[in-house]
């Protein structure tokens, strides 16, 4: 029974921290953008070689 009086204020403490950790982080602009991370994989950054600028014996 005595566990109870340190897991409740415990509980608690560790309550508080994790709102405080989501209003800083909403404070921040962390949840602003969530759609362009996601999409930048599928983008390609190189194009893709050109035929025409291979060289070789025809």
């Amino acid at each position: 029974m005595n566990i109870i009086y340190v897991l409740i204020p415990l509980s608690v403490i560790l309550m508080v921290l994790a709102i405080g950790a989501f209003f800083w982080a909403v404070k921040n602009d962390q949840f602003d953008d969530l759609d362009t991370p996601a999409m930048d994989i599928l983008d390609d950054d190189e194009e893709p070689p050109n035929d025409n600028d291979r060289s070789g014996s025809q």
